[in-house]
């Protein structure tokens, strides 16, 4: 059994009440639903200066708060399914703390009345996709993107903008004050993804939609699940059924078996959907791959099958046939029931850390594996060794320095696109610092990573060669070696990925780290409200955590 250290910060009982300090709007307080009393002032309690990520564009009013009560209504852009998709999680995130059942409807009006609106089409050309505009006045909220993921993320924001207790799991005492005022936001880069590996320890479809719940406070868009490894299969595959059976059947240590049918992983998708976060799952190939191995033999070239893996570095004896036909009928069927699942557009295949494979076979492998993705309609994501086997419209993944930096740099300066998910800022499962040495979690072959290490990195200066016309996005990684629970997860990836979510969202000339960690320090209390676990980093002064 594992015990948390006390550094970490968990409500059992869902704290409710906390305020985060700040504000400036003051004034009368907007009537919506019922009747205010004619002399009643009240501050809202959020400013508009405490979001994170930071926006691009924020002005703060002097003037009344609008204030959210029980009559009113979330209006929406009638004819879109996306966006009463957006309402209604909205409605879902406000009720459990107000109470309040608040209708989702229907309009065509261009500038609808008092309460909150979610508009499609409008907002200033520079939102994009992804961005929105968000305007707050005495009387009414309008959230207004050019497409359906910009409402998602002006809910998010509109979610911060809340009394901290707006998180709790039960009904609260009002008022729901929000600071009056403009927004305008949108991203640096279109990818802003968290890795969960499943592989290592398998974690049940519950814990992966907390997971999901908590990244998507923070604007991450994709949820990237590693399905496969050496010490465990975790996705059923009709036609290879002992995949999931037999290789799913352990984990590092020998601990935490299971996989997902497919009913389950529908269940993860849809739920990630449903709060604008598109899964993107990854098979491994041509390395780490001894769970499949061990459950079927004729895979293996010697026809031998191996024995189940629980090591807790990669196995050296994990490696697919390459040369084998078998191995490409294989590949095909699984990436072909993957896609079925999946109506994202990306399927990573891995490829990292194949070390005792030939250069002729691994590019081999890479030649035989990209086009069974693009025949079921997928594009393909994966590590950065890939490049070496040319790719071709692929998308690397970038990890570690040193490995293939030369030709990281060409694909690169051919059009290639990365993610950047340096592992000395943006693996979450690294330890926070070496002044814990009891501390149960984290691995420290990458070095350890302070809040600042996560924050204090750009993703186009972090490889030579790699500029900011080759970034497609970001992503916080947490590999599970050393994780065993919900608990283990959240302390290791909060307040860390909150670093990595404003690298992707807010603009680089926003970059500051003094200015991230006090805003960071009022995310603390918002946390501890939702019953999430996090880590009391160093460096900041965490706002109501005694």
């Amino acid at each position: 059994m594992r015990v948390l250290p006390t550094t970490l910060i968990r409500s059992k009982k869902g704290l409710t009440g906390v305020v985060v300090a700040a504000t400036v709007a003051v004034g009368m307080v907007a009537s919506i639903g019922a009747a205010a009393p004619a002399a009643e002032v009240r501050r809202a309690e959020v400013s508009l200066n405490q979001l994170v990520p930071v926006p691009v564009e924020v002005r703060a009013a002097e003037g009344a708060a609008f204030e959210l009560r029980s009559g009113a209504q979330i209006q929406v852009t009638a004819g879109v399914p996306a966006a009463t998709d957006a309402g209604t999680y909205l409605a879902t995130l406000l009720k459990p703390a107000t109470g309040f059942a608040l209708p989702v409807k229907s309009t065509t009006a261009d500038r609808p009345g008092d309460g909150i609106s979610l508009l499609l089409g409008g907002a200033d050309p520079r939102v994009g996709a992804q961005g929105y505009e968000l305007d707050v006045t005495r009387r009414s909220v309008v959230i207004r993107a050019n497409e359906p993921a910009g409402l998602f993320s002006g809910v998010q924001t509109l979610r911060q903008l809340l009394p901290v207790r707006i998180e709790a799991a039960t009904r609260q005492s009002g008022p729901w004050t929000v600071q009056t005022g403009h927004i305008l936001d949108y991203p640096r880069y279109a990818y802003r993804g968290a890795l969960l590996d499943v592989a290592r320890h398998f974690f049940p479809v519950e814990t992966v939609k907390t997971y999901i719940d908590n990244v998507a406070r923070y604007k991450v868009n994709y949820l990237h699940l590693h399905l496969t490894d050496d010490a465990g299969w975790r996705i059923a595959i009709d036609s290879w059924p002992k995949l999931a059976t037999f290789g799913g059947s352990s984990g590092v240590g020998g601990q935490l078996p299971g996989h997902y049918s497919k009913t389950d992983f529908r269940e993860i998708v849809a739920y990630a959907a449903a709060r604008g976060i598109t899964v993107v799952p990854e098979i491994e190939g041509p390395g780490h791959s001894q769970a499949a191995l061990a459950s079927y033999a004729k895979l293996n070239c010697d026809g031998k099958a191996k024995e189940l893996y629980t090591g807790y570095v990669p196995s050296p004896d994990g490696l697919l046939c390459v040369r084998k036909a078998i191995t490409y009928k294989f590949l095909d069927d699984v990436i072909r029931e993957i896609a079925a699942l999946t109506p994202g557009p990306y399927l990573h295949i891995g490829s990292d850390e194949a070390h005792s494979m030939a250069p002729e076979d691994f590019a081999y492998y890479i030649s035989k594996v990209t086009p069974i993705v693009r025949k079921y309609g997928k594009k393909l994501i994966g590590w950065q060794e890939m490049v070496n086997g040319q790719p071709g419209e692929a998308i690397g993944q970038y990890w570690i320095n040193g490995v293939n930096n030369d030709e990281v740099a060409a694909a690169a300066a051919k059009g290639t696109k990365f993610i950047m998910t340096p592992a000395d800022h943006a693996y979450l499962d690294m330890k926070y610092n070496d002044a814990q040495p009891a501390y149960p979690l984290g691995n420290v072959w990458a070095g350890t990573t302070e809040v600042d290490d996560a924050y204090n990195w750009q993703p186009d200066t972090e490889l030579p060669g790699v500029d900011e016309s080759a970034v497609a996005g970001v992503e916080a990684a947490l590999w599970t070696e050393t994780v065993f629970a919900l608990e283990h997860i959240e302390a290791l990836a909060f307040p860390r990925l909150l670093a990595t979510a404003e690298i992707g969202w807010s603009p680089k000339t926003s970059h500051n780290w003094d200015a991230f960690a006090e805003r960071l320090a009022a995310q603390g209390p918002r946390l501890r409200t939702a019953r999430v676990n996090y880590t009391r980093a160093g460096g900041v002064s965490w706002a109501g955590c005694s």
